[in-house]
C-alpha cells in the first residue's frame, strides 16, 4: 500500500507507478540473512528477515549451526512471524510439516512432492478451497541433492507487474472467478478432493496485499474457455520463463527460505547412492501471511 492509495486498484494508475517503482528498486537477488541460535532470531536478525521479506514477498535464511532436529527451530522461526495456521495437506507429518525426500509412496496421489523428477512454476496449495488458500510457506533444506535440485524463484508481485504494464486487461482476466480450475484428485476410484474453482489474482488484507493461485503444469489444469483469460496464461508463461527478477539457487545445508508463497518450481535431481545422504527438505505451509 502507497500513501496514495492502493496499487493494485486498476483505476489509481499514480498509486501503481509507486509501488511499481519501488518494487523494481530491489535487488532480485536478497542478503542471506545468518542466524545464530536455532532456538530464534534475534531482534536484529528478526528484523533482517522482516526487511527482505517486506520488500520481496521471501527471504532467505541460514542456521549457523543446523540443528540435528530441524522442526522444533523451524516452527520457532515461523511462529515469531506470525505462521500459525498451518496447512494440514495430505502429505504433512503429525507437526504439520513436510519432510521431502525421495521414497516409496502406497498412493497414486499425483500431487505428492516425493519425486527427483523437475517440478515447473507453481504456488504451493493453488488446488485447495479459495477459503484455505496457502498465504506463507517456509521451506529448509537439511541435505541437498548429490546432483541438481535447483530451486527457482520468483515474487509474484513481479509477475503482476509485468502482466498489467503490457495489458491490464490481463489482470482483471485472471481476477475471474472462474479462471484457474484444478479437477477434482481421485485415489483408488475415490475422490479424496473436490474441484477447485477460482482467481489467479485475489488481494487479501482489505486489498493491499496480492495473493497468487498458479500451476504452469498443462495437464491436470483448466483455463477458462476465454480469449483473454488463455492470452493471460500464455503471457504469464513467457513472463516466468524469461524475467530477470526470476531467482535460481541452490539451497545448502542449514539453509531456508521463509515467503508469502512466491512463485517457485525445481530442477530435476540425482540423489547420493549413501542413504544417509540422500536429499532431504522441510516444507511448512500456512494459511497466515508472514507478519513483519
Amino acid at each position: 500500500m502507497t500513501a496514495s492509495g492502493n496499487p493494485f486498484d486498476l483505476d489509481n494508475e499514480a498509486a501503481y507507478r509507486a509501488w511499481r517503482e519501488r518494487k523494481l528498486s530491489q535487488k532480485a537477488e536478497p542478503p542471506v540473512v545468518a542466524i545464530q541460535s536455532s532456538e530464534g532470531a534475534s531482534e536484529a536478525e528478526a528484523r533482517a528477515l522482516a526487511d527482505s521479506c517486506n520488500a520481496r514477498n521471501f527471504v532467505l535464511f541460514r542456521f549457523r549451526n543446523p540443528p540435528a532436529d530441524p522442526q522444533p527451530a523451524l516452527q520457532a522461526l515461523a511462529s515469531r512471524f506470525g505462521l500459525r495456521d498451518i496447512d494440514a495437506n495430505l502429505c504433512a507429518e503429525d507437526s504439520g510439516l513436510t519432510e521431502i525426500t525421495v521414497k516409496e509412496t502406497a498412493t497414486d496421489n499425483r500431487y505428492i512432492p516425493y519425486t527427483d523428477k523437475p517440478i515447473g512454476w507453481h504456488t504451493d496449495g493453488y488446488y485447495n478451497p479459495m477459503n484455505q488458500q496457502i498465504q506463507g510457506m517456509l521451506l529448509y533444506c537439511k541435505q541437498p541433492a548429490m546432483q541438481g535440485g535447483i530451486n527457482g524463484l520468483l515474487d509474484h508481485d513481479i509477475a503482476y507487474i509485468r502482466l498489467r504494464d503490457q495489458n491490464p486487461d490481463w489482470i482483471r482476466a485472471l481476477m475471474d472467478h472462474e479462471a484457474f480450475t484444478i479437477p477434482a484428485n481421485f485415489e483408488g476410484g475415490k475422490e479424496i478432493r473436490p474441484a477447485t474453482i477460482g482467481p489467479v489474482f485475489t488481494f487479501p488484507n482489505e486489498g493491499t496485499r496480492l495473493h497468487m493461485r498458479y500451476s504452469a503444469r498443462q495437464r491436470n489444469v483448466q483455463w477458462k474457455d476465454d480469449p483473454l483469460v488463455l492470452a493471460a496464461a500464455a503471457a504469464l508463461r513467457d513472463i516466468l520463463d524469461e524475467d530477470p527478477f526470476a531467482l535460481e539457487l541452490k539451497l545448502q545445508a542449514g539453509e531456508g527460505i521463509l515467503s508469502n508463497n512466491i512463485l517457485h518450481r525445481r530442477s530435476g535431481f540425482t540423489d547420493s547412492p549413501d542413504p544417509a545422504l540422500k536429499r532431504v527438505y522441510y516444507r511448512a505451509r500456512y494459511h497466515d501471511p508472514v507478519i513483519y
